[in-house]
């Protein structure tokens, strides 16, 4: 039974990808970005030390927002700007709706221990039982939902076989969420100085079901006494806004080209083959397997990058991105792809060029 209900439920996602899969944008469009303030209303959110998350999580978001204005090529939409309940589906129909570029969700964190410090998350499956403990705990607020087991097609947030099925509908976007999560967090780390929790994967229900490149940022601990007190201070609140209104502009200028031009419309049918012939050599085509980016310049030593040699690096505006091999050969490609997930990179995936020019790795194979 449990896996017919997951079968429908991904067939059900997959059919949502195709219909709400981006198309051309506008030349001159203004970058779109959803700010979501997690929790409200009825739903208080972790209460930490007496903090409420809800309150904690708008005000944050309200201050990103009246910084991200200032710019005349972005435009901002909240999910809520009150104290108002949403549902996580109202949450992500808003961002869809406003065919968004991307997708901002602000919470804070809870632990039974002393734990401190930010991790912005991005869909998908982490081993570590505490992320998925994080997830659980996010999705959780279903339950305070009408009619939630109908509206959310039988998923269950403390179901295995449930969260498995979350990851398939963001890998379109597994890149871009990436350079966010990671423009993010070395904020909060290099000027805020903010114990790194790093970028993480996480099943949320609410990231899975958005239509472009999204986070969800925690952060900091309410239950630890003094980060939930500065979280719950106007300096706390507005040094975090700072943080992450600055990632979201050096975002939008590192793909500003983009908005400004045409972007070309997203391949509905991803999926590549696992196995493909020996001989799979594509004299015109060079594959790489990228295994990070961020705003940080590093040294491609593989004492920096766990080991792994033949890295190399290329910037795109304000961004830094970190590559392992350079070959035509698809299944030596697959090979140092597996080499850079077993090194500690779960969210490596392999990019192809053609000619120069970035493509689709189905498209190659295909």
């Amino acid at each position: 039974m449990k896996t017919k209900l997951l079968f429908h439920f991904v067939s059900l996602l997959f059919l949502l990808t195709l219909v709400f899969s981006p198309q051309l944008h506008a030349q001159n469009k203004k970058f779109k970005v959803v700010l979501d303030a997690g929790h409200g209303g009825k739903d208080p959110g972790n209460r930490g030390n007496g903090h409420f998350e809800k309150e904690i999580a708008l005000n944050i978001v309200l201050l990103v927002g009246k910084e991200l204005e200032k710019h005349k090529d972005i435009e901002v939409i909240y999910t809520r700007k009150t104290d108002v309940f949403l549902e996580l589906r109202e949450r992500a129909a808003i961002a869809n709706k406003a065919d968004a570029d991307l997708f901002v969700s602000v919470h804070c964190n809870a632990h039974h221990s002393n734990a401190h410090g930010t991790e912005t998350f991005i869909l998908g499956l982490d081993k570590n039982a505490q992320n998925l403990e994080i997830a659980k705990k996010e999705n959780q607020v279903i339950y305070l939902e009408d009619n939630y087991h109908e509206a959310y097609g039988g998923f269950d947030p403390n179901a295995p076989e449930s969260l498995i099925g979350l990851i398939i509908m963001q890998e379109e976007y597994l890149e871009q969420s990436i350079a966010i999560a990671s423009l993010v967090q070395d904020n909060f780390t290099n000027q805020l100085k903010r114990n790194d929790r790093s970028v993480k994967q996480g099943p949320f229900w609410v990231l899975h079901n958005t239509y472009m490149p999204s986070v969800l940022i925690e952060t900091g601990f309410l239950t630890n006494k003094s980060e939930g007190d500065y979280l719950n201070s106007k300096k706390g609140q507005q040094e975090m806004a700072n943080a992450i209104s600055k990632a979201i502009v050096d975002y939008y200028n590192s793909v500003k080209s983009s908005y400004l031009t045409n972007i070309p419309q997203i391949d509905t049918n991803p999926k590549v083959p696992e196995t493909v012939d020996k001989k799979a050599i594509y004299e015109d085509v060079i594959f790489k397997v990228q295994i990070a980016a961020g705003s940080r310049k590093l040294d491609t030593k593989p004492k920096n990058f766990k080991g792994l040699k033949m890295i190399n690096r290329e910037q795109e505006g304000g961004l830094f991105k970190y590559y392992y091999g350079n070959t035509s050969d698809y299944n030596l490609i697959q090979t140092l792809h597996k080499e850079a997930k077993a090194k500690g990179y779960p969210s490596a995936f392999i990019v192809a060029y053609k000619n120069g020019k970035r493509v689709q790795v189905s498209d190659i194979i295909n």
